[in-house]
């Protein structure tokens, strides 16, 4: 344990001289750097207050500008050749033309204001010799952009009129906006005596829509402790009634015939007795009838 320890302590120790290392490298070269910068204009370099952030900027400055030097200091030279051989041949060609009686001084002055001409021309359009080929090529590329132009110009023209359009149309619609705002802001004081009444109303809404569903739930707990299910509805109800009607027809014979024998006693002994005590009173009632028809039968005519 004690040896991991000491080794992370070297670790640390080692970084830190590292970092410290770099840091003291990066601050050198910044110096440096700002000292060559402030020579080649004859000036003392500032006192400055470097920090770590300020100096790892710096030196990422100092990294890109010295690259940019030794990259300018690889192609200076071939630019410097280049401008040699092109003031060469240009040396050549104005002995050339001025053994031809062709020099500047041999020309009159619209010649040279000619000559300069086709040379601005040729610099404006970007090509390198005053060959006819040259110039229309670059007329051509001229007419091309030109062509280009003229598409995007129509293109601009035609998104400026509809612009236009939505603009006129935005601002009729606004206009409409404006004078519906005006109308309902004048209706406004008609309607709040209104919308009063139907705050009011709304309250008292409110009110019986809490009586209802208090109601509403007594009446389905009430339904529940009558054993009501959703089975039973309008149709299964009115085909009980029907059923009803159907056997109250099939019974009622049998409960007349029941209610006549109402009046009979319950033992059975009894029952018999009071049969044929009702056959005697049938039997006396028929008797009495054939008496009254003998009589009348037999009674002489007034």
């Amino acid at each position: 344990m004690e040896s991991m320890e000491t080794l992370m302590a070297s670790l640390d120790s080692h970084s830190s001289t590292s970092s410290a290392a770099s840091d003291a490298a990066r601050l050198a070269e910044v110096q440096s750097w700002l000292s060559s910068l402030f020579d080649q204009v004859n000036r003392q370099v500032p006192d400055l207050t470097l920090t770590p952030a300020s100096i790892k900027h710096l030196h990422s400055l100092a990294s890109l500008s010295q690259s940019r030097s030794r990259a300018s200091a690889i192609v200076a030279p071939d630019l410097r050749q280049k401008a040699a051989e092109y003031r060469a041949e240009a040396a050549r060609i104005r002995e050339i033309l001025s053994s031809a009686g062709l020099g500047r001084e041999h020309l009159s002055p619209s010649a040279v204001s000619s000559a300069q001409a086709v040379a601005d021309v040729a610099n404006l359009l970007g090509i390198r010799d005053t060959e006819t080929s040259s110039f229309v090529v670059a007329n051509a590329d001229l007419v091309l952009r030109k062509t280009e132009v003229a598409e995007k110009r129509i293109n601009v023209q035609r998104e400026s009129k509809m612009l236009l359009e939505y603009t006129r149309k935005a601002i009729t619609k606004l206009a409409e906006l404006k004078k519906l705002l005006s109308k309902f802001e004048n209706e406004a004081a008609l309607h709040e005596e209104q919308m009063y009444r139907w705050q009011k109303n709304l309250a008292m809404l409110d009110e019986k829509e809490r009586q209802y569903n208090s109601q509403l739930g007594n009446y389905k707990a009430l339904l529940n402790r009558a054993g009501y299910t959703s089975d039973i509805n309008h149709g299964v109800l009115m085909q009980m009634a029907e059923d009803k009607k159907d056997y109250e027809k099939k019974t009622k014979p049998i409960l007349d015939t029941l209610r006549s024998y109402q009046d009979l006693p319950p033992d059975k002994t009894l029952a018999a007795l009071a049969i044929e005590d009702k056959k005697r009173q049938y039997a006396a009632a028929e008797k009495y009838l054939e008496d009254v028809l003998g009589l009348c039968l037999n009674a002489p005519p007034l």
